[in-house]
């Protein structure tokens, strides 16, 4: 492909390099190229704040530094699964490192270039030459999604595979996780097995099974990763989505070594430190959970990697252990997240829970139950969701552990019961949340047994023949309760049996109003606020990224 002379005198390079001479090197031979803006980095940490919040046109990276727990590869794989490498940087991994399993790692990582140590200047010119070709080829694909066209993107894709043209491969990576991102888990299965077949590649593998882990197959989806895991035992990014298959199906032992594997394959990852913590506190383990999460907070509060309900896990594990200086201290540290994230409403709902926390911490109940009195105000809004739930539950727990009751509070228990157990590891995840108070963990799980009746119900009014009955039914009590479950199963019942149903049309107006409203699709928990699903490629678009399904922390 004819590649137009460049003009690097406008472009940016980052140089990541700890050795001084090696560094000096390549800001000279990037120079000569006519580089325009070269920065040098030394240490991965002080690169990724570079990265985070500035736009390289090139990253030059080592990837072994002889001080740091953390390699080039983890700071590119911590960048890629947060959406933090648009498509138009090239990142080119330079290191000593020339063995096979080192090269098919990075390979892996849709690294644009591999250069080894020692060499020179025209090598590194063709590298960059080479990544230059590839962003021209696609330009059209990333072009359509950038526009946020992504079926004209997903076509092109497609076309590119099955026409075999240049970076087909590559193309059909992006093209599954078009699919995927619109939901097409089925026809994204297909394509993702298609490359197996055509050449194996764990990444199409992983795909496949995070293709099944949205099309709801999760035992299935578990199964493939089982093998994928034990073909490629450092492969991180298939523990993470292994994690949250285990998670899903309610597993949270399993998933809670998962989560462990992965974070002691990447000691450096905030993101599974934090799904470790986090998945430790519900375990139950509070003392584990609390240093784990210092530890994330302590080497991620100002990233954007960071999620700020660790701070709040970390706030409720402070208040059980007493430490009044640490809750203090989450709370300073909230302050200095909502002066970065002043317009952000999630935030300041976070806050106000430390708030609250700090305020039993200090025998202020009149101004902890005031708070709770105002948050119970809005337990049946549409914006309120399982995070808020489950922060709630254990906000009132706390108050109740104290022996500080308010007469409205089990009501607002059940509420939130009725409401939120969808399933039977959501409703484990809300008594979880509740363990310091018995009594409203087993207030929970009798709403889960409601409902699985409420359920039950309906279903056998269909099977006796009368499923507008059972669909009138399940929207009184959807209506009633708020409960996904119910409503989705509703809607279930309505596409199955419209043909039987005299008023379909008008009882799937009122369904998909509810759906609409409670978020019935986006059911499934998940650690904390996802800033991109693993195994996953970064797709770059000009408005803001998809909608990620309803989170628990």
């Amino acid at each position: 492909m004819a590649l137009p002379e460049d003009d690097l005198s406008a472009s940016s390079a980052l140089i990541i390099e700890s050795n001084p001479t090696s560094r000096s090197i390549l800001v000279a031979q990037l120079r000569d190229f006519g580089m325009g803006t070269v920065v040098q980095c030394a240490r991965l940490a002080d690169a990724r704040r570079q990265l985070e919040f500035r736009t390289f046109d090139v990253v030059l990276c080592e990837h072994h530094f002889a001080n740091e727990v953390m390699s080039g590869q983890d700071l590119l794989d911590d960048l890629r699964r947060n959406q933090l490498l648009p498509f138009s940087t090239v990142f080119i991994m330079v290191t000593a490192e020339a063995t096979y399993a080192k090269v098919a790692e990075a390979a892996e990582s849709a690294l644009d270039g591999y250069l080894l140590k020692p060499h020179k200047a025209v090598h590194l010119g063709e590298r960059l030459r080479q990544a230059r070709i590839r962003k021209i080829s696609l330009a059209e694909i990333f072009a359509a999604i950038e526009a946020e066209d992504f079926d004209t993107a997903a076509n092109l894709c497609l076309h590119r595979f099955e026409t075999r043209g240049l970076f087909w491969l590559y193309a059909a990576r992006v093209g599954a996780e078009l699919l995927l991102r619109t939901g097409k888990c089925a026809q994204a299965q297909v394509l993702y097995e298609a490359v197996v077949a055509a050449k194996t590649l764990p990444w199409a593998k992983l795909g496949v099974a995070r293709s099944l882990l949205d099309e709801g197959q999760t035992a299935k989806a578990a199964s493939t990763l089982e093998n994928l895991i034990s073909e490629d035992p450092s492969y991180a990014d298939a523990y993470d989505v292994m994690g949250r298959a285990q998670f899903e199906l309610g597993k949270f032992d399993k998933a809670l070594a998962t989560y462990k594997m992965a974070s002691e394959l990447t000691p450096a990852s905030i993101s599974r430190l934090q799904n470790l913590g986090m998945m430790t506190y519900y375990a139950g383990d509070r003392k584990e959970a609390e240093a784990i999460l210092d530890r994330t907070t302590r080497l991620g509060l100002d990233s954007k990697m960071f999620d700020c309900q660790t701070l709040v896990l970390l706030a409720f594990a402070r208040l059980e252990s007493g430490d009044r200086k640490g809750l203090q201290r989450c709370r300073d540290d909230f302050v200095r997240l909502i002066e970065r994230n002043p317009k952000s409403v999630r935030h300041q709902r976070l806050a106000g829970i430390v708030d609250a926390l700090s305020s039993i911490q200090l025998h202020q109940f009149a101004q902890a139950l005031d708070a709770v009195r105002a948050m119970t105000k809005a337990v049946t809004s549409p914006d309120f969701d399982f995070e808020a739930a489950s922060n709630l539950l254990a906000l009132m727990a706390q108050l109740a552990n104290k022996a500080i009751q308010l007469n409205e509070v089990e009501a607002v228990v059940d509420t939130l019961g009725m409401r939120f157990c969808i399933s039977r590891p959501l409703s484990e995840l809300l008594a979880a949340a509740a363990a310091v108070h018995e009594p409203y963990a087993t207030r929970v799980r009798e709403a889960h047994t409601q409902i699985l009746k409420l359920a039950e119900h309906a279903m056998l009014l269909s099977m006796e023949g009368d499923p507008k009955a059972a669909v009138k039914n399940l929207i009184f009590h959807g209506n009633a309760t708020l409960n996904g479950k119910l409503i989705e199963t509703a809607y279930l019942v309505l596409h199955r049996y419209s043909e039987k149903i005299s008023d379909a049309a008008a009882l799937t107006e009122i369904v998909q109003d509810l759906r609409s409203r409670f978020c019935t699709l986006n059911s499934k928990p998940a650690l904390g606020e996802q800033k991109r699903q693993a195994g996953g490629l970064t797709l770059r678009t000009g408005g803001a990224p998809a909608k990620v399904p309803t989170t628990l922390s």
